[in-house]
């Protein structure tokens, strides 16, 4: 009976993908995790001699940061080649595993900070002097929602729109008068980049004098359906739209779209010029906005989306977001 490392050799030199898929899943079964990193390497290298086995190894590399103890999870971080990968490395070993077990094995630099932030979103507590690469902080703090992480499995990842009231309350559009703000505009744009850059989406962002009536006119609308929420159930939507890379692009992880949907909140409310800004400063800003999310009959609820009015009264301005992507 062939060894396993006979087995992946006689697979690979006859490029069966099918066989190696196979191969990848007795693997994990058997719980070989030092052999799955030889998989991952040998398909990886395959490529160069015209093999196309990427796809294997990309396979390889992901169950072993899925499921791998946490000594050999961390090795799925050297493999630089993540485009297909269903979300970022640094989310996927955060799923199953703890941050106390990680700390040991994780080198100094971006990737250990992603995988702390992923961490800390799961309820880990992460020491204080642990480096931050997405100024702020990695403490979910009293005014933000309990986020949803997603969840991955082999069949790959599952991360489903935050649940949001349903919209009913008419609200017709009123004149209103645009403001140019191209930093909002364009940290909005960054939020979805995935969406309108590597996907099928659009995004579209409009700051407007006065209120929801105004923000609507503002936005080309002549009425709209709103439901009226709360920041901690905007920040959830903005969240998770930044995490997710819409119906084809990249999915950047949990921690990325929380960043970016404090990026976008700053901006709005006039706070860039202090970033990293103090968490309880921009949460004092924030809790005197009020926020509503909006339809009317020519959007479609089909596919990813997002739309919402978020009206500072104290400045009498509002921001009006919509982003959507096909399935």
């Amino acid at each position: 009976m062939a060894s396993p490392l006979d087995e992946l050799d006689a697979l690979v030199s006859r490029a069966d993908l099918d066989g190696l898929v196979r191969h990848v899943d007795a693997t994990c079964a058997a719980r070989e995790w030092d052999h799955l990193v030889r998989v991952r390497d040998r398909s990886r290298a395959a490529v160069d001699t015209g093999r196309q086995l990427w796809p294997i190894a990309t396979l390889a590399n992901y169950r072993l940061a899925l499921w791998a103890p946490a000594e050999l999870a961390v090795r799925a971080l050297d493999d630089t080649a993540r485009t297909f990968m269903p979300g970022p490395v640094s989310e996927i070993i955060a799923v199953h595993h703890r941050w106390e077990d990680l700390e040991p094995f994780l080198a100094p630099g971006h990737d250990r900070s992603l995988v702390a932030h992923e961490r800390a979103l799961r309820g880990d507590v992460i020491g204080a002097d642990e480096h931050s690469a997405l100024d702020i902080p990695m403490e979910v703090q009293p005014w933000e929602p309990r986020y949803e992480p997603a969840s991955y499995s082999d069949d790959g990842v599952d991360a489903p729109v935050p649940d949001m009231p349903r919209t009913g309350e008419p609200v017709r559009a009123a004149p209103g008068a645009s403001i140019e703000d191209p930093d909002t505009v364009t940290a909005f744009r960054s939020l979805t980049e995935p969406w309108t850059a590597q996907s099928n989406g659009s995004a579209r962002c409009t700051v407007s004098e006065g209120g929801i009536g105004e923000a609507l006119g503002a936005h080309g609308l002549r009425s709209a359906r709103i439901a009226r929420i709360d920041l901690r159930q905007a920040l959830d939507l903005l969240a998770w739209a930044g995490a997710s890379g819409g119906a084809h692009g990249k999915r950047r992880g949990l921690a990325t779209g929380r960043s970016n949907a404090w990026w976008f909140l700053a901006t709005f409310a006039g706070m860039q010029d202090d970033w990293p800004c103090d968490p309880d400063e921009l949460g004092g800003v924030l809790g005197g906005m009020t926020f509503a999310v909006w339809d009317d009959d020519d959007t479609t609820d089909d596919g990813w989306n997002v739309r919402l009015i978020i009206e500072d009264t104290d400045e009498d301005v509002a921001c009006t977001v919509s982003a959507h992507d096909h399935a």
